[in-house]
């Protein structure tokens, strides 16, 4: 009877035998490891696979049809098409015969076809060239955020963005390429332990700079439309928003491999900023078509606003057919003249929404109403 209570059915043995007819042992605890793990990770792709779809046909359908040749629509579609396909690889692999049980526990990768080392190292290559898409885009979109600030800020900036993407990536193809040895002559991946960690580490340094100037410029954007009186939710609080989740968000993802056992979660880093980057654009559009469609048109305000001219009514006539232009009518050409496309609100409008042309334009309407107001028109 003690024998029988101190044996354990849930971690006794098996045997199993390599090619040569040798026996090696494999207990249940081993197995269902392999299994969990296996069942954990392919979860989490897919999870990521299926928000990169939904996302991309979701940005296909709702982007304009002007805004689709712009380089910021290109490289989001571009790094979630590069997205979904990375992580159908990935569950291809982990559902591959180099997760059979016995080729994993014998070490015998004999039968293994060539597309399935084929499968393993394009997963790898296109992991880096998702990074690629993302971290131009990144450059791309913090140049635009930036286009106001001073011409030696704005260097800087642009200086240091390029030298953390490259410094990014080149780690992320340094690991790509050993990873692909790795991956041909069968060897076990724990020497690459530490180029692993430093590509987690300089992705998240690289997108935490973008956000911090994302959110630190559009701070000081949103502090100065609060000067003013402008304190409408708009397409910059979006903007700033999303910034901050982007902060965020892909660093929790980055930190929770070295604090809990659920595999490949880091994966989830460039999954998230490839969706966060077109959501925040899609949100900023929508924001922007909404508070277009509930504006009064140009013309409205002429039926409130009178004009300077005295008198008859054919002297104010005359006026207005051959006279100088009042206040009121060079008030209307300068708000009309301000929403008047330009190649640089067209850059504007392909890229982040037009919005510091928006806030120009919202800050001569208010001094224009202001100086009609001082002169009794209001």
């Amino acid at each position: 009877m003690a024998n029988n209570t101190a044996f354990d059915p849930f971690s006794q043995s098996f045997t199993l035998l390599l090619a040569d007819g040798t026996p090696f042992n494999v207990s249940i605890p081993d197995l269902d490891d392999f299994i969990f793990y296996g069942v954990e990770i392919c979860i989490n792709y897919a999870s990521q696979l299926g928000a990169s779809l939904i996302l991309l046909v979701m940005l296909a359908l709702l982007t304009k049809a002007e805004k689709r040749s712009s380089p910021i629509f290109v490289l989001n579609c571009l790094s979630l098409a590069l997205n979904f396909v990375r992580n159908v690889l990935q569950c291809l692999y982990f559902t591959g015969p180099f997760s059979e049980t016995y080729a994993y526990f014998g070490q015998d990768y004999s039968r293994v076809p060539r597309s399935a080392y084929a499968t393993s190292i394009a997963a790898t290559v296109l992991t880096f060239m998702l990074l690629v898409c993302i971290e131009l885009s990144l450059i791309l979109q913090a140049h635009v955020i930036c286009i106001t600030v001073r011409k030696v800020y704005r260097q800087t900036i642009t200086i240091i963005s390029i030298i953390v993407a490259a410094l990014a990536c080149a780690i992320r193809l340094a690991l790509c390429i050993e990873n692909a040895k790795y991956t041909i002559s069968l060897t076990y991946l724990t020497p690459l332990a530490w180029l692993s960690n430093a590509t987690n580490v300089t992705t998240t340094i690289s997108i935490f700079w973008f956000c911090a100037v994302f959110v630190t410029k559009l701070g000081f954007a949103l502090g100065q439309r609060r000067k003013l009186g402008l304190r409408r939710f708009g397409p910059m609080q979006i903007i700033f928003i999303m910034g901050c989740q982007t902060l965020i968000i892909p660093a929790i993802f980055s930190i929770l491999p070295y604090i809990t056992h659920l595999p490949s979660m880091d994966s989830n880093v460039l999954t998230v900023v490839s969706i966060f980057l077109p959501l925040s654009s899609m949100w900023a559009a929508s924001s922007i078509d909404t508070s277009s469609q509930i504006s009064p048109r140009p013309e409205a305000h002429k039926k409130f606003v009178p004009s300077y001219a005295s008198g008859s009514t054919a002297s104010a006539e005359r006026n207005a057919s051959y006279g100088p232009l009042s206040p009121s009518k060079s008030a209307d050409n300068r708000t009309a003249s301000s929403s008047l496309p330009s190649p640089a609100n067209s850059h504007f409008q392909g890229i982040l929404g037009d919005l510091e042309a928006q806030d120009l334009a919202t800050t001569r309407v208010v001094n224009t109403l202001g100086v009609a107001r001082r002169n009794g028109m209001l």
